[in-house]
């Protein structure tokens, strides 16, 4: 369950890392992509419970640090302007 760091590109430009306790992220978003905000929302939602159950699978509870990042990215969705067409990319993916 490798810790995998992933970079996207926000709609007004900004570049961020966001964490994820487990590899899982690989498997909801490709490097290049960009995704609706709704779709990265909700793709973002299944990545870090999907890690935090992985975790809670292998150690007997659940993943903090995933539920964090979480609730950063929906904090940063909520700012965003309601823009039609706007897309959140994804740059990378890194374990």
């Amino acid at each position: 369950m490798p810790e995998t760091f992933w970079t996207v590109r926000w709609p007004d430009g900004a570049e961020e890392k966001l964490y994820s306790p487990s590899s899982v992220v690989a498997e909801l978003f490709i490097p290049g992509q960009s995704y609706p905000i709704s779709d990265f929302l909700n793709r973002a939602r299944i990545a870090m419970e999907r890690a935090s159950n992985r975790v809670e699978r292998k150690y007997g509870f659940a993943c903090s640090s995933a539920m964090a990042q979480l609730d950063r990215i929906e904090t940063k969705v909520a700012t965003l302007p309601d823009h039609d067409g706007a897309e959140i990319a994804c740059l990378h993916i890194t374990q």
